[in-house]
């Protein structure tokens, strides 16, 4: 991977904050953590903070809503900021947790690296594949972690599929066809002006879909190339409510991901196929949390498990958080490796970028990249 400067997009002010270095691993206290941009998918991390309070502590929160702010406060018990640049002089977090706006990653992550703190960004990492490359460079040159919420892979479901894949029991496979059919009303967008534009949000494909596109490419993976088509049917938005991809994967097999934020009236699947040699398995639901279909040539032991793998999920953001902050917090304390660091990051981002590039220009766009 190239190295790549902080690009003149992403301006840093000056360093006023309380430059830490922690020393890893973290094991004689709880890890301290600090959360950025309490809105809607906040709370997933301050219930998952609670579940690892052996190990992990929530000492400080930030936004610029002050009534966003105020209810963070109150509902964990810690101090607020109205700032990052305040946090970061006022609080001794270990780890900064990005919540925010996808666009504001990029600028954020390299300020809390310049400080000395490890930086847990949530999906997607970054909206421009360089400001992404830039937040790893960042980490890297800073000597801190960098991690990249990416929790539907720890869904059982998908954990055992990831597994049948590993054991070699779909033989060679052929097709995977993703389909994330949501509803977004335009009250969705309407509440939160950053949502549905280029620069903080993307669309379909960059928010709502970017989990399914990282379990695509982490399964079947790695893509080769990629023809997209995009279109904004019924939202007032700047980015798409509805796209389909075409997929080459390296090792030859085609997929496909078909997504709409306008399915009526709710939520109705969140799913991936996958169609091999050798076997077919589904897992639908309305976020890869059932698997509806398993069928192997060859018994395996692993086959009683299916029913006990499929979950209810209360949302579309399933249970997979505290397995996440699981894998976090066991790697700052020298237990474990990341499993989802800054590069593997990228390698969604990268092929979320190749989509629109393909839309944009109506081409097929291969990977690598090339800039």
């Amino acid at each position: 991977m190239r190295a790549v400067k902080s690009p003149a997009s992403v301006p840093l002010r000056p360093r006023q904050a309380r430059c830490m270095s922690t020393t890893l691993p973290i094991v004689d206290r709880p890890i301290r953590f600090a959360l950025v941009g309490c809105g809607r998918i906040a709370k997933n991390h301050f219930e998952s903070l609670r579940v690892h309070q052996a190990h992990a502590q929530l000492v400080a929160v930030c936004d610029v809503r002050p009534e966003a702010l105020q209810a963070a406060m109150a509902a964990n018990g810690v101090p607020g900021f109205a700032s990052l640049e305040a946090l970061l002089a006022g609080s001794d977090a270990d780890v900064v947790v990005l919540t925010t706006p996808s666009g504001l990653h990029p600028r954020q992550a390299i300020q809390v690296a310049q400080a000395g703190r490890h930086v847990l960004s949530e999906k997607p990492m970054a909206t421009k594949f360089d400001e992404g490359m830039a937040m790893v460079q960042a980490c890297r040159d800073a000597g801190v972690k960098l991690f990249v919420v990416k929790q539907n892979r720890l869904n059982s479901t998908v954990q055992l599929v990831k597994r049948a894949i590993e054991q070699g029991r779909f033989g060679r496979i052929y097709m995977s066809t993703v389909n994330v059919f949501w509803t977004r009303p335009q009250s969705y967008y309407d509440d939160a002006p950053w949502r549905g534009r280029w620069d903080m949000d993307g669309g379909a494909f960059m928010n709502q879909s970017s989990h399914y596109v990282d379990l695509l490419d982490w399964l079947v993976g790695p893509v080769d190339s990629v023809h997209a088509y995009t279109a904004t049917l019924a939202r007032d938005i700047e980015a798409e409510d509805t796209g389909v991809m075409s997929v080459r994967l390296r090792h030859g097999g085609l997929a496909s991901i078909n997504v709409t934020m306008l399915t009526f009236p709710q939520n109705l699947e969140g799913s991936i196929t996958i169609l091999g040699e050798k076997g077919t398995v589904k897992i639908g639901g309305t976020a890869v949390n059932k698997i509806e279909h398993w069928q192997f040539a060859d018994a395996h032991p692993d086959d009683a498990l299916v029913n006990d793998a499929s979950y209810n999920a209360p949302s579309v953001y399933g249970f997979g958080h505290p397995l996440y902050y699981d894998n976090v917090i066991k790697s700052l304390r020298g237990e474990a490796s990341a499993q989802v660091d800054g590069y593997e990051g990228l390698r969604s981002l990268e092929i979320l970028i190749a989509a629109y590039r393909s839309a944009r220009d109506g081409q097929r766009v291969g990977l690598p990249l090339v800039f």
